[in-house]
């Protein structure tokens, strides 16, 4: 992994601008791939799905794509047929600038509920779009699609000659049913589009639908994956790994930078009876109001953890008797932790890092989750929010 500044794979442009969404901040963004190549997508499983998701849905469909377009700090959800008509708009307008098919066209939003695009302002930043994209820089995008994030957020690794360029969004609105909040991943490896999904999807089901901020499922949740061919054709075991180690590297971030957060918290759950049991105790432990505040005071509470655990009512196959629960390496339960061992998971407790790791002995399967710690910050951001 390395650290901005990053450029875009090969065969893949940007244009970053402000067209005055809400504030002076960049709002408009559009990555653009030299010609249509292989895409995939993952989005919200959200009954309120908005506009956006619903378009690209079915635009990437066809496993193709030439560019994906992210308006933020406007979601365009809740807003009916005119809220679709204007998304049609804005693929249709990236499109008439770069030539293509509208339907070769992806589109993300993200930001306040229930407000129309500033449609006037929509199509002067269409119209003021380039035809070539003049843009290479990832640190530019990952900027431009920020909404309440403090930090860009930016991975990379390759897969031989191949590159593989991820971006991302968001802090709160955070609990993935199927992808997260706004991500798009560059790659020039050559690889089909049908092939890039179904990777896609096994990459999406090992990070960022293991990561929560707030347990609420955003309406906007768009996963985007495009690879333009330009390295050739690269080893598709080598490309999955990196794909999955930028989507877990961004999956950190975001849950790092998750609304007024101060610590990252890695819940491994292990020796379970199949992956959807660690999976769901371990998202149980890492959703918990009573963990998260725990883990803010620095409170080696093991008893939240058991609770956490303990609501899992429909796992009959748990027995408090054979479970295990450790702070980082510290078993604190069964076995008891003495006053100066707890003393010094309080000091644990103060880090940037906790882990949680619990043994279920139920079988022989582990999921791993990441969260963050529950603030005053949080409650003041989002009390604000569209004020």
């Amino acid at each position: 992994m390395s650290a901005s500044p990053v450029e875009l794979p090969r065969g893949f442009s940007s244009y970053v601008t402000n067209i005055g969404i809400k504030d002076s901040s960049d709002d408009f963004t559009v990555v653009a791939a030299d010609s249509t190549v292989a895409a995939a997508g993952g989005f919200t499983r959200s009954r309120f799905a908005g506009p956006s998701v619903l378009v690209s849905r079915k635009h990437v469909a066809a496993h193709r794509a030439r560019a994906g377009v992210v308006i933020s700090k406007n979601a365009n959800v809740a807003t009916g047929d005119e809220g679709l008509a204007n998304a049609l708009e804005v693929a249709r307008g990236v499109a008439d600038r770069l030539g293509c098919s509208p339907y070769d066209v992806l589109i993300a939003s993200t930001g306040v509920i229930g407000r129309q695009y500033p449609m006037d302002r929509v199509r002067d930043g269409l119209a003021a779009l380039p035809a070539v994209l003049p843009g290479r820089s990832a640190a530019d995008v990952a900027r431009g699609i920020m909404t309440t994030d403090t930090v860009p957020k930016i991975a990379e690794s390759t897969a031989g000659a191949a590159r593989v360029v991820g971006v991302a969004k968001g802090v709160g609105m955070i609990e993935p049913d199927m992808a997260t909040l706004i991500t798009m991943v560059f790659t020039d490896a050559a690889i089909d589009g049908p092939r890039l999904d179904a990777m896609w999807r096994r990459v999406i089901d090992r990070t960022f639908n293991c990561v929560s901020v707030d347990t609420d499922t955003s309406t906007s949740d768009t996963a985007i994956v495009m690879a333009s061919g330009a390295a050739g054709a690269v080893d598709h075991g080598a490309l999955e790994t990196a794909l999955h180690e930028v989507a877990l590297s961004l999956t950190k971030q975001v849950a790092r930078d998750g609304e007024g957060a101060e610590t990252l918290i890695e819940v491994r759950v292990d020796q379970a009876r199949d992956a959807e049991q660690a999976k769901t105790v371990a998202k149980s432990i890492v959703n918990s109001p009573l963990v998260k505040t725990a883990i803010h005071g620095a409170d080696p509470n093991w008893g939240r953890v058991a609770m956490a655990v303990g609501k899992c009512s429909q796992y009959t196959d748990i027995d408090q008797e054979k479970v295990v629960i450790r702070f980082g390496s510290q078993e604190v339960y069964p076995s008891p932790v003495d006053g100066g061992g707890l003393a010094r998971l309080a000091e644990y407790m103060k880090g940037d890092d906790v882990l949680i790791h619990v043994s279920l002995k139920t079988g022989n399967s582990d999921a791993t989750v990441w969260g963050c710690d529950l603030t005053d910050g949080y409650v003041r951001i989002n009390a604000d929010y569209t004020t």
